[in-house]
């Protein structure tokens, strides 16, 4: 079970959501309900799909969120805020509604990831926290699901804490790693609170605190031998590293009756070093002695080294995980998209010269297309929120750029994405067990096809809008080309 975050952080950000707030107050916007969508416009290392994650800690942040005497204090050390905007502040109850993705489902750019309906004031103060929480965790779900992909069911160890950016960065980061497919973390914080596996061997400086290789080998099968794993490469790993532990098995943990978890190599040659290590491992006798490897992999090297036939049973992944070094920015924004108004919703838009920067208008809901043959995932479909769907007949969804790109799909089902999380500010879902999450999107992956999970130009996937919708947005755009 996940334990609660009782930090309050509330003013994780950015100054100008206050000085907007204040000028909505001092307005009289602060019963002027808007809806705001947060998406992602790209999909990082160029790939077909990203991971969705972060609810559980935005939730926590939400029932949480509330200004202390101690952030009124300060802030009225701005001269900035007028009392009574301060008093609006400390007296601050959340009322939104808002609708989410569930973590661990694969998500697109451009279709709303989390909707926020409510009070002006309080919908745009969420923005920096709402960012910062999915942007980071969808980050790092979505590179560890690469990396878990590409080793083809070896398990993944998520290694990164000492190069992550930051406490929370380190151990929310192994959570995050975990939904995406991680199997364990070397995180001992991650373990206590959020119950990810917590492992871990020695490190090179075990090895050299003692007079020999082989004492600190004999040491460490003597403290753990139902846990027995050697680092070999401190020295060499095939003309001391790999006899020395295999002397060790010998003398220390087969009298016990006891057999060893693994050797790690974490330097060198890892397809040629593996290979040699098994055949010494198997004439020894240990050929269920698992073979780990690390040292800075990422899901290309991880790849290669299995098309090279490298003998490794499992991985330890460290910064190019924890951080998505190669790609470390998620770009996930969070825009106004409707205000409401005499009962109904004005639509608002921002255009850009460049198209993926122009927003999506209205209140939405946000469909996912299956075929009912296959199960796989065919295309997700955005409408406006009181449109009916009904593919019983079929749909035809069509490109919203590309509008002469066009496919009916028939025999399909219809499943909306978004969940409700909170129903005019009381919370209204229970998040799942993160183990539950992690298995759910391994089977949400598994729905999409081969050519939008590959690495290397993936297929895109269609996110297109209903005719309605469509129209809309063209409406609006025509009226302010005028």
């Amino acid at each position: 079970m996940e334990m609660q975050n009782s930090r309050n952080l509330t003013m994780m950000m950015d100054f100008y959501e206050l000085t907007m707030a204040a000028g909505y107050f001092e307005e009289g916007y602060q019963d002027q309900w808007c809806v705001f969508d947060m998406f992602f416009r790209r999909v990082p290392d160029g790939g077909g799909f990203a991971i969705c994650a972060g609810l559980a800690q935005f939730i926590e942040c939400m029932d949480n969120f509330s200004f202390t005497e101690e952030d009124i204090t300060y802030l009225r050390t701005k001269n900035t805020f007028s009392e009574p905007f301060l008093q609006y502040l400390q007296n601050f109850k959340f009322e939104c509604n808002v609708w989410a993705i569930e973590e661990g489902t694969p998500i697109f750019p451009g279709e709303p990831i989390v909707t926020v309906e409510g009070p002006a004031i309080q919908a745009q103060l969420l923005e920096t926290l709402l960012l910062v929480t999915f942007n980071h965790q969808s980050l790092v779900a979505t590179k560890s699901n690469r990396i878990v992909r590409a080793a083809k069911g070896r398990p993944i160890m998520e290694f990164g804490s000492r190069r992550a950016q930051g406490y929370d960065g380190a151990a929310i980061g192994a959570r995050a790693a975990y939904i995406g497919g991680c199997a364990a973390t070397a995180c001992v914080m991650a373990d206590r609170d959020y119950g990810i596996p917590a492992v871990g061997t020695m490190a090179h400086s075990w090895v050299q605190m003692f007079d020999s290789e082989y004492e600190s080998f004999k040491k460490y099968a003597q403290l753990y031998p139902d846990n027995c794993t050697l680092l070999v490469d401190t020295y060499n790993v095939l003309k001391s590293g790999i006899p020395n532990a295999i002397k060790v098995f010998n003398e220390v943990l087969k009298p016990l009756g006891k057999r060893p978890k693994g050797v790690r190599i974490d330097s060198g040659d890892i397809a040629y070093l593996s290979k040699k290590a098994r055949k010494l491992l198997d004439a020894a006798g240990y050929n269920d002695c698992s073979i780990v490897a690390s040292n800075s992999l990422d899901e290309y090297i991880v790849r290669d080294l299995l098309l090279q036939e490298a003998k490794v049973d499992s991985f330890g992944i460290g910064e190019n995980l924890i951080t998505s070094k190669s790609d470390p920015v998620f770009g996930g924004v969070y825009k106004l998209a409707a205000v409401k108004k005499n009962g109904g919703y004005i639509p608002k838009i921002k255009v850009s010269e460049s198209v993926e920067k122009m927003t999506t208008p209205c209140l939405k809901k946000v469909y996912r297309i299956f075929d009912n043959d296959t199960g796989k995932a065919m295309a997700d479909y955005i409408t406006i929120y009181d449109e009916e769907v009904d593919v019983s007949q079929g749909i035809t969804l069509f490109d919203p750029v590309e509008t002469w790109k066009a496919r009916t799909f028939t025999n399909v089902t219809e499943k909306l994405l978004q969940t409700q999380i909170y129903d005019s500010g009381v919370r209204v879902y229970e998040s799942p067990k993160l183990v539950e999450i992690r298995d759910y999107c391994k089977k949400q992956v598994d729905t999409l096809w081969d050519e939008v999970t590959r690495f290397e130009n993936p297929h895109r996937y269609y996110v297109d809008l209903s005719q309605k919708l469509w129209n809309e947005r063209q409406r609006m755009l025509r009226e302010i080309n005028r």
